[in-house]
């Protein structure tokens, strides 16, 4: 398993940038066993939450493992405090970057697919928000959607609240404004699913993609993703919806990427030899 941390000009945030990589290119089979085919990997562009950076997803969970057993390239950019939406006033565009640069800098770097269907987006918390939100806006570049415990934190404002805030740390407001402003834009992904859902009604061959939601049901975002889940539902999108016991924790986001890489169309489990699998296989 190939680990790599990536360093790169990022022309939509207009600075080097850091990306943790997983790239299962090196896998050992043990003697008498099929060498793995080699082909384009399918890829995964995994988002942290707030407060976290591009290390969190493999410092909190087993997904260097299981993407190795899944033989899936796994991309961890950083995405700051910023929902992973575009920013004007800071010239900060996430949503560019997650959606259209990122992918294509992957592809240029390494062996991966160029196909649709082969590119996923998944993220917990603030990024499941960003998850959702540029997996339906950027839906020519990926086939499915996967959230953890998303911060859904828009809702349908008040008309009689127009400047209402959003959140208690200041830092939504610095990414959408009041709740307003937030909700009738491109930032809020229930915004863009209805955009989606009216130009395939009105006959239009939109590309909707699979999407997965999950929640602990501990955890305080429980109610705002079941509005989302049924709001996306009403809208004709395929959602797979789960939760179980816990919280807003590591320990509920260990469990479910893992389900979460059962769902996606990826290979059969076949670990290769490492330094925790040097035993003979079973028969």
């Amino acid at each position: 398993m190939a680990f790599l941390t990536v360093n790169f000009i990022s022309k939509s945030l207009m600075r080097t940038v850091p990306v943790n990589v997983i790239l299962p290119c090196d896998k050992l089979v043990f003697p008498g066993m099929p060498e793995p085919e080699v082909k384009p990997f399918k890829t995964l562009i995994l988002l942290h939450g707030i407060l976290g950076n591009y290390t969190d997803w493999v410092n909190g969970t087993r997904i260097q493992r299981w993407a190795e057993a899944k033989n899936l390239c796994v991309v961890m950019p950083s995405g700051d405090n910023a929902f992973y939406v575009d920013n004007e006033l800071s010239a900060n565009y996430y949503g560019k970057f997650i959606g259209e640069e990122l992918p294509a800098m992957m592809r240029k770097m390494f062996h991966l697919s160029d196909k649709r269907e082969d590119m996923f987006i998944a993220g917990l918390s603030m990024g499941g928000f960003g998850a959702l939100r540029n997996g339906l806006r950027y839906n020519d570049t990926f086939g499915a959607i996967a959230t953890l415990s998303g911060a859904f934190i828009l809702r349908e404002p008040d008309p009689d609240k127009d400047d209402e805030e959003i959140g208690r740390m200041g830092i939504e407001k610095f990414c959408f404004g009041t709740m307003k402003e937030g909700w009738y834009s491109e930032k809020n992904p229930q915004f863009i699913a209805k955009q989606l859902a009216d130009r395939k009604a009105a006959g239009e061959d939109v590309n909707f993609p699979k999407i997965y939601m999950c929640c602990g049901t501990e955890d305080g975002l429980l109610g705002a993703n079941h509005t989302v889940r049924d709001d996306l539902i009403s809208k004709g999108f395929d959602v797979t919806y789960e939760e179980g016991p816990g919280g807003h924790e590591w320990n509920f986001w260990d469990t479910y990427i893992e389900k979460i890489l059962n769902w996606l169309p990826l290979d059969a489990d076949a670990a290769g030899i490492n330094s925790g699998n040097v035993g003979k296989p079973a028969d």
